[in-house]
């Protein structure tokens, strides 16, 4: 196996290099590839220094068999002809192709096998938010149709990059110094604070970010599903939580909603409000599943359920999603030669 890196040195990029190692993803050559200002810098792989080369138009990607692409939509687009050209997936992890009809999008535990159909030799990875909450309502459906979907996101500086990160941290470094934050990665200081925006203003009135969870849940479900979302910054490094209320063709208990997601691929029930057991994001970061708590019945309608769920934005909602999808295209034989 021949694997690419596209945008290693950015969160996303030294995430998949973390998730690659770590479940022992089979590559016999790795390609890093970066910016101008990037290239050059080199990371330890398996014990091996791997240089990053310069992205750009010729021929680096022959041979490649799957390119894992975070560097920014502008760049996918424009490189993505490159990157495919010899036959190599691309499995990219900005928004460029998401909504394209001719290129999957893809959440394994969901709809894996839409990766096998890929006209374009593309591969999307949803938006980080979509991600955790559709893997949490792929157990519920299986009980009974979702019809209807309320969220609120609590979404973490690390969905703006690790600069946001930093800037987080800094931020409260220099209100405990007495200085004026540094406010640069967001529309307002984030430090102790909430930020009710999340990308920009639609005509609508809901932000892009709202727009894709709608979308991109239609898409990745094969579902009539309708959803309202409010996504919001919160001051948290990683791990987005998300407040999520569903209404079902018919009720759904508690029991029957702890039952699937317990036995659901890819969730963690912890569920407990007795012993005050429930997922946290200061616990979750670094972690691979998507986590579900406080499961009750919603008091507004009969057919409608509200639980909690906690998943890491850069785990599975980035890089380890566009890993798994990987495995499963492994697991199907695509690249046996």
């Amino acid at each position: 196996m021949k694997v690419a890196i596209v945008g290693a040195s950015g969160a996303v990029g030294q995430e998949f290099l973390r998730v690659l190692d770590e479940r022992n993803f089979p590559i016999d050559e790795l390609l890093l590839f970066g910016s101008s200002r990037s290239a050059g810098t080199s990371y330890t792989f398996r014990g091996k220094e791997i240089v990053v080369k310069e992205l750009k138009h010729n021929d680096d990607f022959k041979g490649v068999d799957i390119a894992f692409t975070s560097a920014g939509g502008g760049t996918s687009q424009e490189f993505a002809e490159t990157i495919t050209r010899h036959g190599a997936i691309m499995i990219d992890n900005s928004s460029a192709f998401r909504m394209e009809d001719d290129v999957p999008l893809v959440v394994p535990e969901v709809n894996g096998e839409d990766a096998l159909v890929r006209p374009r030799g593309i591969i999307a990875n949803p938006n980080c938010t979509t991600i955790q909450m559709v893997v949490a309502l792929k157990a519920i459906e299986n009980v009974s149709h979702i019809t209807r979907v309320h969220v609120a996101t609590y979404q973490a500086a690390s969905g703006a990059g690790a600069s946001a990160m930093a800037e987080l941290r800094h931020q409260y470094e220099e209100i405990i110094a007495g200085e004026q934050p540094t406010v640069e990665k967001f529309y307002y200081q984030l430090a102790y604070n909430l930020i009710p925006q999340v990308d920009v203003f639609t005509d609508n009135l809901y932000t892009k970010e709202e727009m894709k969870m709608y979308n991109e849940t239609r898409k990745i479900m094969h579902s009539d599903i309708k959803v309202s979302a409010m996504c919001v910054r919160v001051p948290v490094l990683r791990a987005h939580s998300e407040a999520v209320w569903v209404e079902t063709e018919r009720p759904v208990s508690v029991e029957e909603a702890r039952a699937a997601f317990a036995a659901a691929e890819g969730v963690v029930l912890e569920d407990n409000p007795a012993e005050k057991i429930y997922p946290m994001p200061l616990e979750k970061a670094n972690q691979d599943p998507v986590y579900v708590g406080r499961i009750r019945k919603d008091l507004t309608d009969p057919n409608g359920l509200t639980f909690w769920l906690v998943s890491d934005q850069i785990k599975k909602g980035a890089a380890l999603n566009a890993v798994q999808i990987a495995e499963y295209l492994l697991k199907k034989g695509v690249f046996a030669k």
